[in-house]
């Protein structure tokens, strides 16, 4: 008890410690307990704080910032506009497309499951064959229920899109437009001496700005890539599978083994045992080793210097808290918890 005492007193001695442990903690109890309420508002920082680089990089050109303002939102605006009416109905049209195949889908897998214990007797058997079928029954089964569920709620999603498009876009805008007037106002409540958050913050500003932009640009790329090759191979479903590889990317390694599932799944209930099937195989797996060994080196380099394990120990933990949210920022997430071990004990030695 005495050791856990004298540690505790020699950490949160110095106020800027405590300062800065009581910023992560409102953070936390503010995403935990009001996450869901302020989710328009939270994913408008976010936006904004992305579209900021360009901003930034305008202004350096001698561009006035409420002209670079105007101009990123403009750009911001048509980029979403492209999204929600040039990609999202084709994605939309692909789903609907393969949900009413699935019933063929499966019926041409279970008469292939049905082989199986006339080939390899020794391997597989007639029961074995069957309890597989019953458990894939029992998982469509469920399936069903669930989009059952969702089409029930659909127009809850489609009152909460709505809302999102017309909320952020003006919420996104004023963040952008009012930047120092927000910042200062909150520094007005903070004390004159926060050193130590300022250090986390630049260092983790610097390493997020850094992976948001390699990131994007990793997911357009692996989308467009893998988007020709389905197309040369004139894959079904090609838009619809090229954007779940290029989300994919979002997830480290877990991703990539995840959205190879329906890549191969397609490709075979559309070609079986083929050259076609091969080709688009191999193709796909030539995409992700170029993307994990050339496109991420490149883009990344050593902004984001964290072990795999770390890696996918933030994934776990965070899309344990907060879902898919949770996924999505774990390594901007596991940075900043990295920032501050980092910052931490530096900051004790220089006050020793």
């Amino acid at each position: 008890m005495r050791l856990i005492t004298d540690w505790f007193r020699r950490t949160f001695s110095d106020p800027q410690i405590v300062f800065l442990t009581l910023i992560l903690l409102a953070g936390f109890a503010v995403v935990l307990t009001m996450g869901n309420m302020l989710a328009p508002v939270l994913a408008s920082a976010v936006i904004a704080y992305l579209l900021e680089g360009l901003i930034v990089a305008l202004e350096d050109r001698g561009t006035p910032r409420l002209l670079a303002v105007v101009v990123v939102f403009i750009a911001f605006m048509l980029f979403l506009t492209a999204v929600v009416f040039g990609l999202l109905p084709v994605v939309s049209r692909q789903i609907t497309q393969l949900v009413q195949q699935l019933p063929s889908m499966i019926s041409e897998g279970q008469n292939a499951l049905m082989t199986l214990p006339q080939r390899y007797p020794e391997i597989v058997s007639a029961d074995q064959t069957q309890q597989i079928m019953d458990s894939i029954k029992g998982e469509i089964a469920g399936f069903g229920q669930r989009v059952l569920s969702l089409s029930l709620s659909s127009v809850v999603g489609v009152l909460t899109l709505v809302v999102y498009l017309v909320l952020m876009p003006m919420l996104v805008f004023f963040f952008l437009k009012d930047k120092y007037l927000i910042t200062n106002w909150f520094t007005h409540f903070m004390p004159g001496e926060r050193g130590l958050a300022a250090r986390v913050w630049r260092d983790v500003d610097r390493q997020i700005a850094n992976y948001v932009r390699g990131k994007f640009w990793e997911i357009v790329i692996v989308w467009a890539a893998s988007f020709v090759v389905f197309t040369f191979f004139e894959l079904q479903y090609a838009m619809l599978l090229s954007v779940l590889v290029g989300l994919s990317v979002v997830i480290p390694y877990v991703g990539a083994t995840v959205v190879t599932v329906p890549v191969v799944m397609v490709a075979w209930f559309q070609w079986g045992w083929g050259s076609d099937f091969i080709g688009v195989s191999v193709a796909y797996l030539i995409i992700q080793a170029l993307d994990g060994n050339v496109l991420v080196p490149l883009l990344f380099g050593e902004v984001v210097s964290l072990h795999p394990v770390a890696i996918i120990v933030a994934i776990l933990v965070f899309g344990g808290l907060w879902g898919f949210w949770g996924v999505f920022f774990a390594i901007p997430l596991a940075t900043l918890v990295n920032a501050i071990l980092r910052a931490w004990p530096n900051h004790r030695v220089e006050h020793a």
